[in-house]
């Protein structure tokens, strides 16, 4: 990988997020009466935007919302406009990666279905939404926030809405902690302004395209996201398809609830029974797919019954013969943001420390913080390995490497160590403790549960 490109500056990508932080700072004191260096930084946004398709309706929008006499399609509109220019950062950003890599990149993605279902909850949730940047982030309050239990509510129940639900419930329960705005010491602007946005969005309804992939998948290495009251793993891989199609690369998710005291390497408990891929995983081992239902952007959408187990493939191995040649997946215009890039890639011939490569001369930050406990990876084992396995990042400003495995010696021999060795189970010491730790928790909860429903 050719590491010093990624050191190059990206013209106008400055520019474009320095118009994206300025429409959130009018987003923080709210847009029913906008000051002044509000309505001029929502200007700063239309300007940016000029030229798209975006020009008049944004224009529009921004002049309702100096009058103080914006309606939800305004609100809809300054929404728009704000993920379109970070889809354009987003887009300058995976140009330079796919040139650091020299792996070809698929642009080409059939327009989300529009669809009609349960339009009164669309409006409903889009009516929360437009009263919550109405008041503003200083001026939330719970009575403001607990709006949107009931149409989370009404939607969870429904698949095709449950991604809009999910969002909408996360981030309520957010800006309810931080309740009231007027108190905060500090807002998360950046953050609120593309939850608000990415809703805002969903709200006008759409759906995925998908299809069905047949062949053989190679597991690189999973990344696993731990919250207080959820978790998910999600496996990133290269599909070869059995009618010899070029390799691609896919991604497998798995996500659950789960209880906070459930910690470590215990989340895999809860997620093992829903993918056997996991599995697969910690054997070191390939997965043959059979019509396995997947998106055009390379999601499985994993069902156990299209796939069974294969042959052993080593990670080190597919990364070295298979990535070079597989193609990125196009990325669907909502999805495209500088905070979702994650492309795997495999680096060698560094020299490492704490928290940086040292690529051909050229330092690449490592964001170990990543790194989770429910596995044998350490922050010590990525300082001390000769090749890696991780997810090329965008950290707001730079690019990071998030590693998934990494080859290093221990005791005098060479080792692959990696974040998703337990995902499947594990004779290791550590690990096994760890399960025990786990596996008690989730026997008392499951226990206490069961007299709650007797009762």
């Amino acid at each position: 990988m050719r590491a010093d490109l990624l050191d190059e500056t990206i013209a106008g990508l400055d520019e474009a997020m320095a118009a994206v932080d300025a429409t959130d700072q009018a987003l923080v004191g709210g847009l029913l009466r906008p000051q002044p260096a509000q309505a001029t930084a929502l200007t700063e946004l239309a300007d940016a935007v000029a030229g798209t398709p975006l020009a008049d309706r944004v224009a529009e929008a921004v002049e309702k919302v100096a009058a103080g006499a914006a309606s939800e399609d305004h609100f809809v509109a300054i929404a728009a406009a704000r993920t379109a220019l970070l889809g354009s950062v987003h887009d300058a950003l995976m140009t330079r990666v796919a040139e650091a890599t020299g792996r070809p990149h698929s642009d080409e993605l059939t327009p989300a279905a529009q669809v009609g279902q349960s339009p009164n909850l669309l409006a409903a949730a889009r009516s929360w939404l437009s009263d919550l940047v109405r008041a503003g982030w200083r001026g939330i309050d719970h009575d403001l926030v607990s709006g949107s239990a009931q149409v989370v509510s009404a939607m969870l129940p429904d698949p095709a809405l449950r991604r809009l639900a999910a969002l909408i419930d996360g981030f309520a329960a957010e800006l309810a902690a931080s309740c009231p705005g007027a108190a905060l010491d500090r807002v998360p602007a950046r953050r609120w302004g593309d939850l608000w946005s990415r809703a805002m969005i969903l709200t006008l309804g759409g759906a995925v395209p998908r299809g069905t992939a047949t062949g053989r998948l190679l597991p690189l290495g999973v990344d696993l996201h731990e919250h207080a009251t959820a978790a998910q793993a999600q496996v990133h891989a290269v599909f070869e398809p059995a009618d010899g199609g070029a390799p691609r690369l896919v991604r497998a998710s798995v996500s659950v609830p789960k209880p906070d005291t459930v910690l470590g390497a215990g989340i895999w408990q809860l997620l093992r029974p829903h993918m056997s891929l996991l599995a697969a995983v910690s054997e070191g081992r390939s997965m043959t797919l059979d019509a396995m239902p997947i998106t055009e952007e390379g999601d499985l959408i994993w069902a156990d019954e299209h796939a069974r187990t294969g042959e052993p493939a080593d990670p080190f191995v597919t990364a070295r013969v298979a990535l070079p040649t597989a193609t990125t997946a196009p990325i669907a215009p909502l999805d495209r943001h500088p905070a979702r890039i994650a492309v795997p890639v495999l680096l060698d011939g560094y020299t490492a420390d704490e928290d940086t490569f040292t690529v051909a001369g050229h330092r690449l930050p490592v964001d170990t913080d990543r790194i989770p406990a429910a596995g044998p990876l350490t922050p010590e084992a990525v300082a001390a390995s000769a090749a890696c396995i991780g997810l090329l990042r965008w950290d707001d400003g730079t690019f990071v490497v998030q590693p998934l495995a990494v080859e290093t010696v221990v005791k005098k021999k060479a080792v692959a160590v990696h974040a998703g060795a337990w995902a499947g189970g594990t004779a290791d010491k550590l690990g096994v403790k760890a399960e025990k730790a786990a596996t008690d928790a989730v026997t008392v909860l499951r226990e206490r549960a069961g007299r709650l429903l007797r009762k």
